[in-house]
């Protein structure tokens, strides 16, 4: 999704009675003290029905079947969404389809619902600004990942695994990574050094040569930020080899965990930190 696409498409909009745009942010988040016991729900059920009793007072039948018509769309939504919800769910919609942007989101927001002329995108920008199309790029010794996210949410993952053999750096799409073999025994022990001494003696010459397949990805993906993340010693000489400067460096091993709890550690870490 092209969200700097969607927000200039939504901005644009602007709707004349009967027609109305209908726009929702309904925290979802299940750590959230408010969403304890599923709470969201009562939210969702009181924003929907405080338009129905006002369009029932105000009289408008023309209007009033316009928001049965969105309502309807909006339940049905939530709930074939209900057992995969994250944070936070975001609807744009219309009557008459032209507008529809539904997504749920790894980022809470405050519940808020309206029924106006144009969408509310306050929040949606808000959030953008928080965080925008990012890359995050993990090391670990012959293996880089990838992660393409926004607003909380993994889009991609990539994984480039150099081939010894050959000095090619491999890439596989998604979040399967290859274990090397390295025997058993002694065996094992002997050609893992040997394996870290030759990798240790021509890292800088293999993370230049996985440089610019790195950039074309964050041109590709238009990341406004890049994340380093791994041994301080092997982001420094990616780091040095590509063209985009990073926005933060961490130095843990994390290519082995999963993407959303590498997000956690490296983006969203750093939200709470400033939120303190």
């Amino acid at each position: 999704m092209d969200l700097n696409k969607e927000i200039k498409k939504l901005e644009s909009v602007y709707l004349e009675k009967p027609q109305r745009v209908f726009t929702m942010y309904l925290n979802t988040d299940p750590a959230s003290q408010d969403n304890q016991g599923g709470e969201w729900k009562i939210h969702l059920k009181n924003g929907l029905n405080n338009f129905e009793t006002y369009l029932q007072e105000d009289g408008d039948s023309d209007e009033k079947r316009n928001y049965w018509a969105v309502k309807e769309k909006v339940e049905k939504f939530m709930q074939d969404n209900e057992p995969d919800l994250k944070k936070s769910v975001v609807i744009f919609a219309s009557s008459d389809e032209t507008i529809w942007f539904a997504e749920k989101f790894q980022m809470p927001v405050e519940s808020k619902f309206y029924w106006e002329e144009q969408p509310q995108l306050d929040q949606l920008k808000e959030m953008q600004e928080r965080f925008p199309r990012s890359g995050v790029i993990l090391t670990q010794k012959n293996e880089i990942k990838t992660i393409d996210a926004q607003l909380g949410n993994v889009n991609d993952t990539n994984l480039f695994e150099l081939d010894l053999d050959t000095e090619d750096w491999r890439m596989h799409q998604g979040p399967h990574r290859a274990q090397p073999s390295m025997g058993s025994g002694g065996a094992k022990t002997s050609k893992q050094e040997e394996y870290e001494s030759r990798f240790e003696a021509n890292r800088q010459r293999w993370y230049k040569s996985v440089a610019p397949k790195l950039d074309k990805l964050a041109k590709e993906n238009d990341w406004q930020r890049l994340y380093f993340v791994g041994d301080k010693s092997e982001v420094a000489d990616l780091q040095a080899a590509m063209n985009k400067e990073p926005y933060k460096v961490v130095n843990k091993n994390l290519l082995d965990h999963e993407e959303m709890k590498v997000i956690d550690q490296v983006v969203n870490q750093e939200d709470d930190d400033q939120d303190k």
